[in-house]
């Protein structure tokens, strides 16, 4: 876990986000591991988030979770920071249309994060649901938002992405990353050939106000044992016609701006 270096809020953060990537309940000795905060410190950010209702403790099983608090603040900030909202209707015509898997993703610190998802009827289920964080450089939705950024901001995503090779098609460092990013930037959309997951496969389109501001992005996704890239890429006017929609009413939200701490907004 790596220190926000914003004093004791950072740390407490760092905390939650400790306990959350466990997935289930984790106990204070594991946090302790996994955390470069002493004991002491550690424990007291615990038990104030305890108190705050951000985390729940099991006294008897000596492990932390998640509070309630939490979901009660994910679901406003659903409402008030994410897309999903404005592109819900463009992402139900996008999946009624073309009969596959959509995903509507936004960058959140250099890493994809789905804030909503339409599955088709028969479709394979995917490990990318709702709320679910993702590497940019292996999915097809993070590589259509990075090609489209302005360097400066792409040169402080590509810092955050681990290259970890996930499948044997994965890119692995920067240099192989920059040249998918061009040719997606050429061409108008990504391309996930079986980066991150095996087996699937997937196109994405960056979503742009004013054709360079990015927002997110939203990906059609198949397994390959029912499409091919001839079919995806097939449906491409489609998924373009999607992400315009989106962009058009996104134009009077007031969105996030990634890694600033601020949002931006547009007056109608």
């Amino acid at each position: 876990m790596a220190s926000t270096g914003d004093g004791t809020v950072g740390k407490a953060l760092d905390v939650l986000d400790l306990v959350a990537a466990q997935e289930k309940p984790v106990r204070f000795a594991d946090l302790q591991r996994m955390s470069p905060l002493p004991k002491a410190t550690l424990y007291r950010l615990a038990q104030t988030l305890v108190n705050q209702g951000m985390l729940v403790q099991d006294p008897s099983a000596g492990t932390y979770t998640l509070g309630v608090r939490l979901v009660r603040l994910a679901h406003a900030a659903w409402r008030q920071a994410s897309l999903a909202p404005i592109a819900r209707r463009h992402v139900d015509i996008l999946c009624h249309d073309t009969g596959l898997t959509v995903h509507l993703a936004q960058m959140d610190h250099g890493h994809v994060l789905y804030v909503d998802k339409r599955t088709a009827t028969g479709a394979i289920r995917m490990s990318q649901e709702t709320g679910k964080v993702a590497p940019a450089y292996c999915t097809a939705v993070g590589k259509a938002m990075m090609a489209f950024m302005p360097e400066g901001e792409l040169a402080g995503v590509i810092k955050r992405q681990s290259f970890h090779r996930f499948t044997p098609t994965t890119l692995t460092n920067e240099v192989v990353l920059r040249a998918a990013l061009e040719r997606a930037r050429s061409r108008g959309y990504a391309r996930d050939r079986e980066e991150h997951e095996p087996g699937m496969i997937c196109v994405a389109a960056p979503i742009l106000i004013d054709g360079a501001r990015v927002l997110g992005a939203v990906g059609l996704t198949g397994s390959t044992l029912q499409v091919d890239f001839r079919q995806l890429e097939g449906q491409l006017p489609r998924l373009h016609q999607c992400v315009e929609d989106i962009a058009g009413e996104a134009v009077h939200w007031s969105y996030p701006v990634e890694g600033e701490g601020k949002t931006e907004g547009r007056l109608g």
